[in-house]
């Protein structure tokens, strides 16, 4: 299962969610089309993350930010 999943809630509530589940976050950004799209560290902490957004889950197509390299 992959790692990675598009929420329908805020990024602070998916930090803070992630933080009470001591699910380390690996990756995280909000999406243009709402939500947020979370990368976890391993897929154990995926599927618990899944399980508690599991109504919150965004199927389909999403509309992410582009990706800037800093530095």
């Amino acid at each position: 299962m992959s790692r990675a999943m598009n929420i329908n809630a805020k990024q602070s509530d998916v930090i803070e969610t992630c933080a009470k589940l001591k699910t380390p976050i690996s990756a995280i950004e909000p999406l243009l089309s709402g939500g947020t799209r979370v990368v976890m560290m391993n897929g154990d902490d995926a599927e618990i993350v899944r399980k508690a957004f599991k109504s919150k889950l965004l199927d389909g197509a999403v509309t992410r930010t582009r990706w800037v390299r800093n530095g």
